[in-house]
């Protein structure tokens, strides 16, 4: 619609368009002024990473990780946020060594700038919330003097993260409407201090010092000076949010002697006020079964997040120590040789994720899909490997009660298929039992290798380190190949002396057979071959003592 004004004798022409046209129109500008760049200038996003919790990333910082061409880390960013950047992702890491800063913020300065005019999106992963002690802030003055453009993505600061999951509420209607973060480490250069200690002191409300142990005895001192009651609740949250959370309460009278006999170190947020009464009544994250617990996970580096998650879910602080790498085979020749004849076989058996993974990628290769099934009907071993075929719209025909390759051919003894013909795309190291039993059954079985599963070239430096502490409670077998493959990695004998004292998780039967044949003592097994009834047999264990 054309609207035609006067003003001052001249003609204005006003294009009034439909209200819903125009938030399209501002999305659209938007994108524009986000991708009206200089061919040389890049983007930078600083990322609050929060507080240690993974978990506690905002969806929009995953996102920006995710297309970053360079990702710039810190010390208490969790290395787990770096799995979700592109393989081809430049990783620098701008923490701290040995208890000293790897770099210094003139030089992050220099790397973001440099980074963003050879036009790459620059990720800059900070612990906690990025203008929350976070020099954010300085990294922005830094970026707008090379008028590089940048996004600020929040994450949670280390104050709400670490006080909310010791049980402590920063603010309560009972004990206090305020909350002050305060720096417990000013600059050096400063010659008197920043802090308005009377005014805080004098107060009711609740503090929270960042940075502040190496200072917390003239912390506690000032306060007190100034005011503070030296019966004022304190508490030292290390490592918040994270399975090894260590709180340490007390008052400003006390809590730095407390500090010194436990040994009690950085990185910790310090909490002063009354609502630290209420951790007594509040604290959820340290009670749960397994907190404390160090467990070791031995599954494959692609599968071990699941199994990792559930019992972290528990408390448990996991160490994964991938002892089996899956690849393809040496040749697909016999497989595909099989897919593209499928409409002569009466069965087709699927005993894990990886060869339903396997096989259906295969599938795609030679331009099928689910189709190419045709009349096959279809077995499945567990439910995992259920809900693979699930995805691809497949329902098995035959699901064994049991999980394990025994559990089929017993399944298969109850129906006539004798004369029938099955394709079995197994692992190259698959036990025979699946092809010998059904043989016997009077059934022509094809078995060919559909992956391989290999042993890392070593074990991770950080699970020989921590077995080697004796610092792992238990650990997680979760097939035979994971013991095979570990003992090989340590040694027979080496195995049994480091695991001593360790309590030893198994999956089921068939790995509990291979645990005691190389000498192991196994301590659990659930009924159900899952890694759910294995976390749920591990915390019914730690939860009895």
């Amino acid at each position: 619609m054309l609207d035609v004004r006067r003003r001052n004798k001249r003609l204005f022409y006003v294009f009034l368009l439909p209200s819903n046209v125009l938030p399209i129109l501002w999305i659209v500008n938007g994108f524009r002024r986000m991708t009206m760049k200089s061919e040389n200038i890049g983007y930078v996003y600083l990322i609050g990473a929060g507080p240690g919790d993974p978990g506690l990333i905002t969806l929009k910082g995953r996102e920006c990780i995710a297309r970053a061409d360079v990702i710039l880390y810190d010390y208490l960013a969790h290395k787990e946020l770096l799995s979700f950047a592109r393989s081809d992702a430049e990783l620098i890491y701008a923490g701290k060594v040995g208890g000293a800063h790897n770099r210094e913020q003139w030089q992050i300065n220099d790397m973001l700038v440099e980074r963003a005019q050879l036009g790459r999106v620059v990720a800059r992963l900070k612990g906690g919330d990025p203008f929350i002690f976070g020099r954010g802030g300085e990294e922005c003055e830094a970026l707008v003097a090379a008028g590089i453009p940048f996004e600020i993505v929040p994450g949670v600061t280390a104050a709400m993260g670490a006080a909310a999951y010791a049980g402590i509420p920063l603010t309560h209607r009972d004990f206090t409407t305020s909350v002050c973060f305060v720096t417990g480490h000013e600059s050096s250069g400063k010659e008197v201090s920043g802090i308005n200690w009377e005014q805080l002191s004098l107060g009711n409300g609740t503090l929270a010092f960042y940075m502040g142990m190496k200072n917390l005895s003239q912390i506690t001192a000032n306060l007190i000076v100034h005011g503070r009651s030296s019966q004022t609740p304190v508490a030292l949250v290390r490592w918040g949010t994270r399975p090894e959370q260590d709180v340490l309460t007390g008052t400003l009278a006390d809590i730095a002697e407390k500090a010194h006999k436990e040994g009690f170190k950085a990185p910790a947020v310090i909490i002063v006020g009354e609502v630290v009464r209420l951790r007594d009544k509040l604290r959820w994250f340290d009670t749960r079964p397994l907190f404390g617990k160090r467990i070791l996970v031995t599954r494959a580096t692609d599968q071990a997040g699941v199994f990792s998650r559930l019992l972290e879910g528990y408390g448990a602080q996991v160490l994964e120590c991938p002892t089996i790498v899956v690849t393809p085979p040496v040749s697909f020749a016999d497989l595909d040789q099989a897919l593209r004849s499928l409409k002569i076989y009466d069965w087709v058996i699927f005993t894990s994720v990886n060869g339903v993974q396997y096989f259906f990628e295969r599938l795609s290769e030679l331009g099928l899909d689910s189709r190419a099934l045709g009349s096959c009907r279809i077995a499945a071993v567990g439910s995992k490997t259920s809900e693979a075929l699930a995805r691809h719209g497949i329902r098995p025909d035959l699901l064994p009660s049991g999980f394990h390759a025994e559990g089929v051919v017993a399944k298969f003894a109850e129906l006539d298929v004798a004369g029938q013909k099955a394709l079995y795309p197994k692992a190259d190291r698959a036990r025979d039992v699946i092809p010998r039993g059904l043989a016997e059954l009077g059934m022509q079985v094809v078995a060919p290798v559909a992956y391989r599963t290999a042993i890392p070239d070593t074990i991770s430096a950080e699970a020989l380190d921590a077995l080697e502490e004796r610092w792992v409670d238990c650990v997680t077998f979760t097939s035979s190949s994971t013991v095979t493959n570990l003992t090989e990695l340590l040694g027979e004998n080496r195995l049994i002396h480091l695991l001593q004292g360790v309590a030893v998780a198994s999956i089921g039967p068939v790995t509990s057979a291979t645990c005691r044949e190389l000498g192991l003592q196994v301590d659990m097994e659930p009924e159900k071959s899952t890694v759910e009834a294995l976390t749920e047999v591990i915390v019914a264990h730690y939860s009895s003592r």
